[in-house]
């Protein structure tokens, strides 16, 4: 229950922040964003997704002609609208899991750097100061590989569905 103290809470992601080194702190944007955006797929999926094929379905059945050239070309640019809109993101998404680990692998080579400064500044290869800065520049190879684990399931399911809302989106055209 400690834990759940905002205090406290605040205190230990401090503590965690400062054991990583500054690149921790980027990864912790890096997770926010993603999380943001992927959070905002999943609330386009409840909430805006529905309505906007429900208003493109009725442009469609106003129209009376659905067989000229122009006609077709209208039903493209509508099934274009659903591709666009239900793969928005998506892109940006996979960017920031790409980027996650590489960032993780920034903290390790930046803190392992640091390891080695205060070794050869000291003069000394004392393995307690070592083991110290190695567990430090672990952290954000730790940190990285988490953020980019718990986000990779994502950018596959939205693509996957959005492939399969343009595909019934078009489907459900042709039957109008």
């Amino acid at each position: 229950m400690e834990l759940l103290n905002p205090v406290n809470a605040l205190a230990s992601l401090q503590q965690f922040l400062n054991s990583g080194g500054p690149v921790l702190l980027a990864i912790m944007i890096l997770a926010f964003f993603l999380w943001a955006f992927i959070f905002e797929r999943v609330a386009y999926y409840q909430v805006g997704h529905r309505s906007m094929l429900r208003r493109l379905k009725s442009e469609w059945g106003a129209r009376e002609d659905k067989t000229s050239w122009r006609a077709l070309a209208i039903k493209d640019e509508l099934i274009s609208e659903v591709k666009a809109n239900t793969s928005q993101n998506v892109d940006i998404i996979k960017t920031m899991v790409a980027l996650a680990p590489l960032l993780g692998l920034l903290g390790t080579v930046t803190g392992m750097i640091e390891v080695f400064d205060k070794m050869a500044l000291s003069g000394s290869s004392n393995a307690r100061d070592m083991a110290g800065g190695i567990f430090k520049a672990t952290i954000p190879t730790m940190a990285g590989m988490t953020i980019a684990l718990s986000g990779m399931f994502f950018p596959t399911y939205f693509e996957r569905r959005a492939r399969r809302e343009t595909a019934k989106f078009s489907d459900d055209l042709g039957r109008l």
